[in-house]
């Protein structure tokens, strides 16, 4: 066996080396790897050539992953804050800004219309420029204009900056988990993510506590030029904080995901990766990192290429190949589980969102009369109701609701390695539509906070684990993509759902909540048609 070695570009620190062997076919390209093994162990290198999946546990597991694990919870925290914020700030706001139950509906789905175009559009991104970047521009975009909105005079100024607001959003949570999944290993994977969506439960729990210290106090009050700046205002600047400091966590400390760069062709980039995430996850164990290749494809970097300068070239036929990754994901062999997937995120985000939105002015009409659709004739702000002072316990329950998240993610976390994501969807989403159904029945304050306290545990485990599949059922070129485009689908949903809502819940409200049931019930049929991903490799 012959070998041929040329310097490679490296960083004028720890310059690379590539290998070719005669043992390879021209397809298989050649071998990179650090200058750190001496030119004896060549031989050894020759054959020690890592998948991704091989790399990854390679680097080992530890201090890196729940550092990365932390950060990205942070970030899935942040957007959870600023969805949400909306729903708490409905019983103050809708006096303020003079709101009626439709422009309500308006305003819950402003958010979801802003996710559903930027979803897609940043996961097309994400899949072409890299995860990591895109994250800090959609969390940046997210942050500003979230808190640009407390200083809005009018409705639909700000109905405006929290459309934008939702843009930022809808990128930022299916490259998360992209991006999260791409560096773990495939027996941890499942446990993992599921461990990453409870961070959603920390927000929702983070946004419902500011709700509650924030929004009843008379201090939290004051003019700010001839703005009447009210509490639920301040509120509403605090929630976009988690985002921008989420941003720069992304900035300063994240690397590229080494998948990617694979995917990319850019090998060098992605060893230093693997080299920082044994590091971080070896330190003060006294092991030393043994260099491993990468093997790429020379015929997938030259493809790759006349790609990028075909596009370069081309700029309006970018915008057209951007639809290109649905085109795949509704052709060939994974036609079924996409259109099953579309049915199961329509079922969810239309019943989740829709219900979820309203559960704060659902509570205030409790605390009147019992039910959540007893009190059908109840005016609107334009009628002179008074909101204030605000009612507390409206909050103490939007928190309970929020804290009730927790059994579900701790169940999901214990059982998905063991009963994995198609399970658990099918299950969470059947048990989900009847807690539905018998709040629609219940006529007591009690039940109906103990019902709707099932449906948040229960509801989160069907997210979790659609979390897990979504990531697992796409190859790497088409993940983004397809967690974008499907996250987009979910957003039409809780936009029609929130506009369904604020349509009925004055005049039918039995026409919402036993149409989220039946939905629910729907989606835990569709689910039975996926395939079962569970501890598989990435593709």
């Amino acid at each position: 066996m012959s070998h041929y070695l040329r310097p490679g570009d490296g960083d004028g620190r720890r310059p690379l080396l590539h290998l070719q062997t005669d043992e390879m076919d021209s397809d298989e390209g050649e071998i990179i790897f650090d200058r750190g093994t001496s030119y004896s162990n060549l031989e050894a290198i020759a054959h020690r050539r890592l998948t991704y999946e091989e790399a990854v546990e390679e680097a080992g597991f530890g201090l890196f992953h729940w550092l990365l694990l932390v950060v990205c919870g942070w970030a899935n925290a942040s957007d959870a804050v600023e969805i949400l914020c909306v729903s708490f700030l409905l019983p103050t706001a809708r006096c303020d800004l003079l709101l009626t139950s439709s422009d309500m509906g308006l305003l819950t789905a402003s958010i979801f219309l802003g996710m559903m175009v930027g979803g897609y559009m940043w996961g097309y991104l994400a899949d072409q420029k890299g995860r990591c970047r895109v994250l800090v521009l959609s969390l940046t975009v997210n942050g500003v204009f979230g808190g640009l909105a407390s200083m809005a005079p009018s409705f639909w100024l700000f109905l405006l900056l929290r459309f934008i607001s939702g843009i930022g959003v809808g990128g930022s949570i299916p490259v998360i988990f992209s991006y999260f999944s791409e560096f773990m290993p495939r027996l941890r994977r499942g446990t993992m993510i599921s461990a990453l969506a409870t961070f959603w439960m920390a927000g929702n729990i983070l946004a419902a506590g500011l709700a509650w210290l924030v929004i009843p106090r008379t201090w939290a009050h004051f003019f700010l030029g001839g703005l009447d700046f009210q509490s639920w205002r301040l509120f509403v600047v605090l929630c976009s904080i988690p985002s921008l400091t989420s941003a720069l966590l992304f900035k300063l400390v994240m690397p590229e995901s080494p998948k990617f760069l694979m995917e990319a062709g850019q090998e060098r980039e992605a060893l230093r990766v693997f080299r920082l995430m044994f590091e971080w996850n070896i330190r003060g164990k006294g092991k030393t990192f043994l260099e491993f290749g990468l093997r790429t494809s020379s015929k997938h970097k030259g493809e790759l290429e006349e790609t990028r300068t075909w596009q370069r070239e081309h700029f309006i036929h970018v915008f057209k190949t951007g639809l290109a990754p649905v085109k795949q994901m509704f052709n060939g062999p994974l036609k079924s589980r996409s259109f099953a997937l579309l049915i199961i995120f329509y079922c969810i985000s239309f019943s989740y969102y829709g219900l979820w939105m309203w559960f704060p002015e659902l509570f205030a009409r409790v605390e009147d009369s019992g039910s959540p659709c007893a009190n059908i004739s109840r005016p609107s702000a334009l009628h002179n109701e008074s909101c204030y002072p605000v009612k507390t316990k409206v909050y103490v329950e939007g928190f309970a609701i929020a804290a009730s998240n927790l059994p579900g993610n701790i169940f999901t976390i214990l059982s998905m390695d063991r009963m994995g994501g198609k399970a658990l969807l099918c299950l969470s989403l059947l048990v989900s539509s009847l807690s539905v159904f018998f709040i629609y029945l219940v006529q007591t304050k009690s039940q109906s906070l103990f019902l709707s306290c099932v449906f948040s545990a229960v509801s989160v485990i069907a997210w979790n684990s659609l979390d897990v599949l979504g990531t697992e059922l796409f190859p790497t070129q088409l993940r983004s993509s397809a967690l974008g485009f499907f996250t987009g689908v979910g957003r039409v949903a809780a936009i029609t759902g929130n506009i369904v809502f604020g349509k009925f819940v004055d005049t039918n409200c039995a026409v919402p909540i036993l149409l989220v049931s039946s939905l629910l019930f729907t989606g835990g049929l569709v689910a039975l048609l996926l395939p079962q991903t569970r501890q598989t490799e990435l593709s």
